[in-house]
């Protein structure tokens, strides 16, 4: 039997802004990636999302960004690898202190947005990143593109790594994801998206946006909740995957 994580990226609201459905998609996805305050979320938002992640076992993870909430996150910054290394330390932190005072385990670390697209193919970035998380707790697991700098920088130092894929995102022959500024970066067709992503988790390849097919390594697969029709997709997949005899479970279940 396959097993693969279904994992999504909740507590985006914050102050008098609800954004995203958290509390459906819990009831579909094995992790949930929080904001930690900076691109997104705020403490009560990280408390409230904790919680509700606790009542529907699901398996909690920090979401660390850049410090930009206009830009949710999406916009490249300079910054060095000390600087690097702190951003997740602290945010690690904030959430830390949420799943601590619930008696949750945090499982894993995923950068979000453009600190994540940028240590993709940025080994300096990716290894401050990786030590970051080690340094906090080497026993957190990186959620990471699969076949980037970030899974090769977290072997190198042997903290856990897991890889992760997209559902409905197209990609470059590099393995990396097509910009959302290009035509063709989100997959709008469902049953195409869906059938793609069977195929990385039972067979381990994709089809890139030239058509070539390249290796692929699916641990988690990273869905969206924010709206009614990105919910039905998630139920769509998770029923697809099942149908196909993958189980799925949490990263720390595997």
């Amino acid at each position: 039997m396959y097993q693969v994580d279904l994992n999504s990226d909740l507590g985006e609201s914050f102050g008098a802004y609800t954004i995203g459905m958290d509390s459906e998609i819990l009831k579909y996805v094995s992790s949930a990636n929080v904001a930690c305050g900076w691109h997104a979320g705020d403490p009560m938002v990280m408390e409230k999302t904790v919680a509700l992640a606790a009542e529907a076992g699901t398996a909690v993870g920090a979401h660390p960004g850049y410090p930009d909430l206009m830009g949710f996150g999406r916009r490249n910054m300079v910054v060095t690898p000390a600087e690097a290394k702190a951003y997740i330390k602290y945010q690690i932190g904030a959430l830390l202190a949420f799943t601590e005072s619930r008696g949750i385990k945090m499982q894993h670390v995923k950068p979000h947005g453009a600190f994540y697209n940028m240590a993709a193919v940025d080994e300096k970035l990716a290894d401050a990143i990786c030590e970051g998380i080690y340094e906090v707790d080497p026993s957190l697991i990186l959620l990471g593109l699969a076949n980037s700098k970030m899974i090769s920088s977290a072997e190198k130092i042997g903290l856990p790594a897991a890889s992760e894929v997209f559902a409905g995102r197209a990609y470059d022959d590099d393995g990396t994801l097509v910009s959302r500024k290009l035509p063709g970066a989100v997959i709008h067709d469902r049953e195409l998206a869906i059938a793609r992503t069977v195929r990385m988790v039972t067979e381990g390849v994709v089809e890139t946006a030239s058509g070539k097919l390249i290796p692929i390594k699916a641990d988690s697969i990273c869905v969206h909740g924010d709206n009614p029709s990105a919910l039905e997709f998630v139920k769509n997949i998770k029923a697809a995957l099942e149908a196909k005899d993958v189980k799925i479970c949490s990263l720390s279940a595997r």
